[in-house]
This record gives C-alpha cells, sequence and structure tokens, in this order.
C-alpha cells in the first residue's frame, strides 16, 4: 500500500514582505503544489493522500480561496484526507463546513470530521484525530488511540497535527503528542505509520522510521526558522509483511526559496561580493532574500551598496535588511568629498555635514549620511 503525506498546505496565506505581484504568484505556487500531487501520485502509484492539517491558512477566507483551493485538490484526482489543524480547526466558524466547501467540496476530498477510525478501503484505515478548537486541553492521539487494538488484517495510519513532547520545548503545553504512547502503539500493532503536521520542516521523529512530519510542500519562512521545508513523503507500507514494513521516500516539490544571507560589509570590495553572490543566484523571482549586513562604510560605499540593494530588490521576489540583525555604520573618509569642485560657503556646508555624519548614531547623524550620499550621486550623474 502506497500514499502521499503531506501536511500545512496553508492556503490562503500571505506574507508581509512580498508586494506587487510576488504575494498572488506565491499563492498560486502553493496551489500549484497541492495540484501537483496528482501527478506525483501517478508517478509512484499511490493509492491515496493524506493532509495532516493546516489545509488552509485560517478559517476566515475570501470565496475565490476556497474555490480555487478546491479546484486544486479536484486535480489530484485521487482520494484526498483532510484533517483540520490548528490554523483551521473544527470550530463554529470552520471552512471545512462552511456553505461554499460543502456545496463545491470535489467527490474526491473527504475531511477527517471525526476522531477515530474512517476506512479507506478493505484492509486500510486512517485513524483521525482532528482538532476543535485552536487550543486543545489534551493530547488528541492518546485520546484517539485509547482503545484501539492490533488487527491482523488491517493497516492503520494515523493521521495527526501538532508538536511532540520530545521536539517542543514547552513541556507543560497540554496539547503534545506523547512520542511514548505512540510508539507503544507502533509496537502494539494498533497503527503503523503516524503522519503528522505542524511542522514545516521534514522531520522524521523518534527512531522507528514510522513518524515523520512530512513539512510544507512550499516554503512559508525563512532557512532559519525551516531547514528543509517543501517535500511530500511518499510511504510505502507492506501489507504482505505481518511487521507492516515501512518505506518512506522524500520528493522536493518547492518551487520557492526564503534565504537569510548574512555578511560583514566594510569595504568596497565587500560590496561586489555581496552583488556578485545576489547575481548568481537563479531564479531571482520565486526567491526571498533577507540580508543581515554589519560593519563601516565610507558614504561613497554605502551609496554603492543602496545601488545594488535598488537594483536586485527589482529582481528577486524580495529583498530586504533585517533591521533587527544588521548594524551599518556609515563614516565619511578622509577626502571623500575634496574632488567635487564646490568652494565657499557649499564646501563648508559640506564640511559640515561630514561632521555631523561623524558624530554619531543620532537622527542628525543618520540624515547627514543620506544628503552625503545623495550629493556623490549627483555628482556621479554630472549634476553637481
Amino acid at each position: 500500500m502506497r500514499f502521499l503525506h503531506t501536511a500545512d498546505w496553508q492556503l490562503g496565506m500571505t506574507r508581509h514582505f512580498l508586494s506587487g505581484d510576488a504575494q498572488p504568484r506565491y499563492s498560486a505556487a502553493r496551489r500549484d503544489a497541492v495540484a501537483g500531487l496528482g501527478v506525483l501520485a501517478a508517478e509512484v502509484g499511490a493509492e491515496f493522500v493524506v493532509a495532516a492539517g493546516d489545509v488552509f491558512e485560517h478559517n476566515q477566507l475570501a470565496p475565490q480561496v476556497v474555490g480555487q483551493s478546491l479546484e486544486a485538490m479536484r486535480a489530484i484526482g485521487i482520494p484526498v484526507y483532510l484533517l483540520p489543524g490548528n490554523h483551521d480547526p473544527l470550530d463554529a466558524s470552520s471552512v471545512y463546513t462552511g456553505e461554499l466547501f460543502t456545496a463545491e467540496c470535489p467527490d474526491n476530498v473527504i475531511v477527517l470530521e471525526s476522531s477515530g477510525v474512517h476506512e479507506v478501503r478493505p484492509g486500510v484505515e486512517i485513524l483521525a484525530a482532528p482538532w476543535r478548537s485552536k487550543a486543545p486541553t489534551a493530547d488528541l492521539v492518546a485520546e484517539v488511540l485509547e482503545g484501539v487494538s492490533e488487527s491482523a488484517d488491517t493497516t492503520r495510519v494515523l493521521v495527526a497535527h501538532g508538536g511532540v513532547d520530545v521536539l517542543d520545548p514547552d513541556r507543560d503545553k497540554p496539547s503534545l503528542i506523547k512520542l511514548n504512547t505512540v510508539e507503544k502503539a507502533l509496537r502494539d500493532g494498533a497503527i503503523h505509520y503516524v503522519a503528522l503536521g505542524d511542522k514545516h520542516s521534514r522531520t522524521e521523529v523518534g527512531g522507528t522510521g514510522r513518524v515523520w512530519y512530512s513539512g510544507s510542500p512550499e516554503v512559508t519562512n525563512y532557512d532559519d526558522v525551516e531547514a528543509d521545508p517543501g517535500h511530500v513523503l511518499i510511504v510505502d507500507v507492506d501489507e504482505n509483511d505481518p511487521a507492516r514494513t515501512v518505506t518512506v521516500e522524500a520528493r522536493h516539490v518547492g518551487r520557492w526559496r526564503f534565504v537569510t544571507l548574512r555578511r560583514e560589509v566594510d569595504t568596497n570590495r565587500c560590496v561586489a561580493d555581496l552583488d556578485l553572490n545576489l547575481d548568481l543566484m537563479n531564479e531571482k523571482d520565486r526567491t526571498v532574500v533577507r540580508l543581515a549586513l554589519t560593519g563601516s562604510l565610507t558614504v561613497t560605499d554605502r551609496a554603492a551598496l543602496d545601488a545594488c540593494l535598488d537594483r536586485y530588490s527589482r529582481l528577486f521576489a524580495s529583498l530586504r535588511l533585517w533591521d533587527s540583525h544588521s548594524d551599518l555604520a556609515v563614516v565619511p573618509a578622509d577626502g571623500e568629498f575634496d574632488g567635487l569642485g564646490i568652494g565657499g560657503f557649499a564646501a563648508a556646508a559640506v564640511d559640515e555635514l561630514v561632521a555631523t555624519a561623524r558624530a554619531d548614531d543620532s537622527e542628525f547623524a543618520v540624515d547627514a549620511q543620506g544628503a552625503l550620499a545623495l550629493l556623490l550621486r549627483l555628482a556621479d550623474r554630472g549634476a553637481a
């Protein structure tokens, strides 16, 4: 028996740093990743798909988002089992019980609305632990495993969402999934594979080879938060083996990247190196770059840096300074403004700006640095 394990589609997600046409393209990529599961399923011969929670970004979505999402699921063409998670729980405002969803839901899409066993076909079952609120007060997996025992003729997949106690630093969170409980159920033969959602990076939990987070099929955060996003898991369970041997293969399907670059920039050579690194990055229109820059630059070099960032901000889906992790000082170099060919009051004003720019990190210093940078740019264009 072979199926696809995915999670955390979060359809309808927006990212504040995407502007212009980047946000619509990113949203389309998330839907395309879902629709593309049909091609992958046909290639590998998967019987069905399980989406382990957070199918939607939240329950209050525009009708267009819901309609387009359902069309993407329809395109998969095989049964797709959706588990409500913490972003889209089965509460009073649930998207899954809304008029639009219920009217347009394709025949191949099944919402795992009830806790417990759902038959996929004779001999194959899903054991579901859906979220009914954003803050469960108990381990939903432990609750659904109560009373479930081994069945020699049944292969059972547990589909759940949330943090696992061995990975979560907040051990007092009541909703945490207890790995010991899950592994006991695996040893007892009550379940044979655990499909988890919530963690957006592909992650194996424990050492059984049967407990996995698939991660999100399309990246949602920067690489310091999501180390390994963009995957779908192809899961094989040998139904002819009494032990139900499991094999898991990851397939990378994501097309976007969210990258953090940390650089020391102290000279024009550093600025040129950064320019080269950005230039060599491919698929810029699907790449988001966050820059953590530190160093001390002359006004000339800072102007070159600003010109570099301005150019690439037009090429990348997003390129911006990570302000809380950047610390750039601008210190005018001796003689940096001697060749401008100005004198008299104008020269005295430039000298005053240089002194202010060197003084401290006050608002006046920043303004003086900006004025000097503008002066250099104007001089470069022959306007000064």
